[in-house]
């Protein structure tokens, strides 16, 4: 309750209602393709075929724990014919479709409703952290011609590529910011909260960039006196962490789609992507072009919400803002017509 009524005085205004992002290693992902029949001579194809045909695709068996969160359509195929973005109005017999299906642990996405719900907050939406960054920090063109959107938090880092404007796959890396600061923390005996001031002053994952040597003071724990070290010396704490890190979302990419990377390469984002250096180590590691994701999308945005923390924040305000304008219109696009498809579940009062 305390952080909605500072948001409310930071923001001059009453907080009803708000969408809320979801991540971490509960989460699960899948690719489904289902269909449906038009009839034995070819019609248009209506929006309730559309409808019929992604709710043969997520029908899917789920572990009892999981709940779905999002079912999002890739492409459409119209009696054989692939690639097709909107097949509203186009004449065929078998409509068919692949999607992408985020689940989510149950108990997760309840417990943090409800944590909302008693703050005296309407829950409209839930959304996958990832997809919310992807809204504010990608652009159509590498949405189109594929890329990977990385978006690294405290505690663990979420990725989705994009192909053909849709997500193809999406997943979780088991390691955040939090493990840096733990690691920074064990290596000079410091605090933790003197570590995560550390890491974000001096803090270097390529040691190569490090450049011209600095010496810094560290508070120790308890009662001992402070001490100097070297920046040098933290990026040799650093960058094996960092090392890791991309390792792992390297073979969980891997994984999902062999060896190739998308052609447009990788977008960090997050508060851990700051990390100076963890852009550079990235890129030599893919070989691939590599940038750090910045917030776009909201007119006069500045300050905290410019930068890779708040892109998650950024993009559920502009997915926020859709939902709002779909409900004002009586008709639409796709994207209006497949809305609660897309995004998952609307909640309030905890109730479904």
């Amino acid at each position: 309750r305390q952080a909605v009524e500072a948001a409310e005085r930071t923001a001059g205004l009453l907080i009803e209602s708000a969408v809320i992002g979801v991540a971490g290693a509960h989460l699960r992902s899948m690719n489904s393709r289902g269909g449906t029949a038009l009839g034995p001579r070819p019609r248009e194809v209506a929006a309730e075929d559309i409808r019929r045909a992604i709710e043969a695709a997520r029908g899917v068996s789920l572990a009892p724990e999981q709940e779905l969160l999002h079912v999002v359509p890739q492409e459409f195929f119209l009696d054989q014919q692939a690639g097709i973005r909107d097949p509203l109005g186009l004449l065929g017999r078998r409509l068919e479709v692949n999607v992408h299906i985020v689940t989510a642990a149950a108990a997760m996405v309840q417990n943090l409703i409800g944590a909302v719900n008693r703050a005296g907050v309407i829950v409209e939406d839930t959304v996958l952290e990832p997809l919310a960054a992807a809204e504010a920090c990608l652009t159509p063109d590498e949405r189109e011609l594929g890329v990977v959107l990385v978006d690294a938090g405290a505690g663990g880092t979420s990725w989705v590529i994009f192909e053909h404007g849709a997500p193809r796959d999406s997943g979780v890396v088991p390691v955040g910011g939090e493990h840096f600061t733990q690691d920074i923390a064990i290596g000079l005996s410091a605090p933790l909260w003197e570590a995560e001031r550390i890491k974000r002053a001096y803090g270097c994952a390529w040691l190569r960039g490090v450049g011209q040597d600095t010496l810094f003071e560290v508070a120790s724990v308890g009662d001992r006196p402070a001490r100097l070290t070297s920046r040098r010396a933290l990026g040799e704490i650093i960058e094996p962490r960092a090392m890791e890190w991309v390792a792992m979302l390297r073979d969980a990419l891997e994984r999902s789609g062999g060896k190739r990377l998308p052609a447009a390469g990788l977008v960090l984002t997050g508060g851990a992507a700051q990390l100076e250096g963890l852009v550079e180590v990235t890129a030599q590691v893919f070989d691939r072009p590599v940038r750090l994701g910045l917030p776009r999308g909201l007119s006069g945005a500045g300050g905290t919400l410019s930068n890779p923390a708040s892109a998650a924040a950024v993009g559920l305000v502009l997915h926020s803002n859709r939902l709002r304008q779909a409900r004002g219109r009586t008709s639409g696009g796709l994207a209006y017509r497949l809305r609660n498809l897309f995004t998952g579940r609307a909640w309030a009062a905890g109730v479904q």
